[in-house]
């Protein structure tokens, strides 16, 4: 993955400056300003205060009258508590800053992240790094520009007072500390920018290594890692992975090393050279004690302040590449385009008709559908039925416009899908996947997601009703807290333990049933795989139930249990992304073709198997699966 630099969408490193600095006045303008005069006083008072020392040792060393001393004291006392007070209120004033920034960064990111009403780039290894770069970047970059460009005023404040000093008691020296100066800015604007490209060139390591990680701590993985020996394998990747981005850091660091090491022995040699010539110069009367005082102050404060301003300037530079990774994400076009006036989105019908829909997830890829064409009708059931990989969970992803068919058209009463808004088409359809989702909240909550018309206090009886259609009521309200129990361990301490509960895959597949009910009453219902993780008993209930609800509503279904699919109106038997058969049940047995195949090889695994030599028979099942559906 490259630096963002001129891609489009991100800008230029002004603009991007620009941005950062809206967004941090629409954050909080006190806050800014505060921090802005905060850090020119700031700048200033090391230039006062040398001045003052000065006055004072002078004035000290001519045996001044006390009560002309006495103002200039009082002054420098103010100087030194501005410089003590001011590094504390800075901190203050940016921490205020720095919280309203980020949060309205990361509202800004999010909601960029929810424009995109498709599939494909959350389907995509390269969006999650830049997601990853741009919630790192989006979190600290602006936060960090601010603090260096306000780090940078404050050195230009400082040193244009001491450069000011520098020029009246010995001109020379100014140019000479400022062209020493020069290699350091090159320097830095070079180190920022590898730093960029190496933590944008890492992130896919640290991704794989938080996964890595992750499988050795989630218990979804710990039964496998346990049984197969896995800890030790996992922990060997999660370390070659981290080792990559040690290594990539370390000879970032060795260089740094390097570079600076020879800036500071310069730095140093400049610096000796005009303390020696002050105190020649001194010594010889040409200027005074007070004079060297506030010399070496202006010299040692032209440095520092050089130094700052450069290492400041270097930071925003980093902060400002790395930004553009938060402005890519940000400024992104959505997944799929979403209509300028979509057609209005009225109550189905007719029905909804797929025409010669091709499509594959990418060129790189096969084609996934081919050619299909299907009429599901208003009012019916239409089951879709495969092999593994035959595109069915595909098909019902474009059903559900997470994706736009590559050629072809799909067509609800009779408009195309991409004529209307994915927001309106969605709230016409209720869905369960084979890949539910477990929530990490209340059991109640988990079912309310459906609909979300319903959450609050209105909401009870309509979860109530879709739990007790999925059978799930009665575990639920045996729960601890019934439907305020929370699903989950993963927010409590030990003390807590009682309070959160882990249901069973079956039992989470209710839930998630439930949740797919709350929206029963739309007009396209989708199941897929609804009752995977059900044993026979519950699935034969759960299918009755269904079988009830979709009484003349229009519903796909998809399952690998023949049995459960076979009293719907039309079924459509997929094989490498085509329709090869389709019709009722009856219609499919008599035909004897591969839906019969299927049937009948389900079947046989219910059915008693010969006797053995010693008298017994064998009765066998066909053990369930649970595929991508690709």
């Amino acid at each position: 993955m490259s630096v963002p630099g001129s891609r489009p969408g991100v800008g230029s490193l002004p603009e991007r400056a620009r941005t950062a600095a809206a967004l941090s006045w629409r954050a909080h303008p006190l806050a800014t300003v505060g921090s802005v005069v905060i850090a020119l006083v700031s700048g200033a008072a090391p230039v006062l205060t040398a001045w003052l020392t000065k006055l004072v040792i002078d004035g000290l060393a001519t045996r001044q009258d006390l009560g002309r001393l006495l103002p200039v004291t009082a002054a420098l006392a103010a100087a030194g508590l501005v410089l003590i007070a001011a590094p504390s209120l800075s901190t203050y004033v940016q921490g205020q800053l720095r919280r309203t920034l980020r949060t309205l960064i990361y509202d800004r990111l999010f909601a960029a992240v929810n424009m995109h009403p498709g599939l494909s780039r959350f389907e995509d290894p390269g969006f999650h790094d830049e997601l990853r770069l741009g919630t790192e970047a989006g979190e600290t970059a602006p936060d960090r520009l601010v603090t260096s460009s306000l780090a940078v005023g404050q050195a230009l404040v400082t040193m244009a007072g001491f450069v000011a000093t520098l020029a009246v008691i010995n001109p020379p020296m100014v140019a000479i500390i400022i062209v020493a100066a020069l290699p350091s800015v090159g320097v830095q604007l070079s180190l920022s920018r590898r730093r960029a490209a190496v933590q944008a060139r890492i992130t896919p390591n640290m991704r794989r290594q938080i996964f890595f990680g992750s499988l050795l701590t989630t218990p979804e993985a710990a039964k496998e890692v346990r049984l197969f020996g896995l800890g030790d394998f996992l922990r060997g990747l999660m370390l070659a992975e981290l080792r990559t981005v040690n290594t990539a850091e370390r000879d970032l660091d060795r260089s740094a090393l390097r570079h600076h090491g020879l800036l500071s022995l310069l730095g140093t040699v400049v610096a000796g050279a005009g303390i020696l010539w002050a105190v020649v110069s001194a010594a010889g009367g040409g200027i005074s004690v007070g004079d060297v005082t506030v010399f070496v102050a202006a010299a040692a404060g032209v440095q520092a302040a050089l130094g700052s301003l450069v290492g400041q300037w270097a930071e925003a530079h980093h902060a400002l590449l790395l930004f553009g990774h938060y402005l890519a994400v940000v400024r992104d076009r959505p997944d799929l385009p979403i209509p300028a006036a979509p057609a209005p989105m009225p109550a189905l019908r007719a029905g909804i008709e797929l025409r010669d829909v091709w499509f594959r997830y990418s060129s790189d890829h096969a084609w996934i559908l081919r050619g299909i064409d299907l009429f599901i009708p208003y009012g019916r059931s239409v089951a879709l039925v495969g092999l593994n990989g035959a595109g069915k969970s595909t098909l019902v992803k474009l059903l559900c416009r997470m994706y736009d068919p590559d050629r072809g058209v799909i067509r609800w009463d009779g408009t195309d899908l991409r004529e209307i808004s994915p927001v309106d088409l969605r709230e016409r359809i209720g869905a369960v996947f084979q890949d539910y989702m477990s929530y990490d909240l209340t059991a109640g909550q988990n079912i309310m997601l459906g609909d979300l018309a319903f959450a609050g206090d209105n909401g009870g009886d309509r979860i109530e009703a879709a739990a007790a259609e999925a059978g799930v009521h009665g575990t639920i309200s045996a729960l601890p807290r019934g439907y305020d129990t929370m699903l989950s361990r993963t927010f409590f301490g030990d003390h807590d333990q009682e309070s959160g509960v882990v249901l069973s895959g079956g039992q989470w597949q209710r839930v998630a049933l439930a949740r797919a009910l709350m929206r029963r009453h739309r007009d396209l219902l989708i199941l897929d795989e609804p009752s995977s993780g059900l044993d026979a008993e519950a699935e034969h209930a759960v299918h009755m139930s269904l079988r009830r609800l979709r009484q003349g509503r229009t519903s796909v279904l998809i399952s690998h249990r023949l049995g459960t699919i076979r009293h719907a109106d039309l079924i459509a038997v997929l094989d490498d992304g085509r329709i090869v058969e389709r019709g009722s049940h009856d219609d499919l047995i008599a035909a004897g073709g591969v839906y019969a195949r299927l049937f009948d090889l389900q079947a046989s695994g219910y059915e008693p198997a010969p006797a053995t030599p010693g008298g017994d028979s064998v009765r066998t099942t066909t053990p369930r699966t649970r595929s991508s559906g690709r």
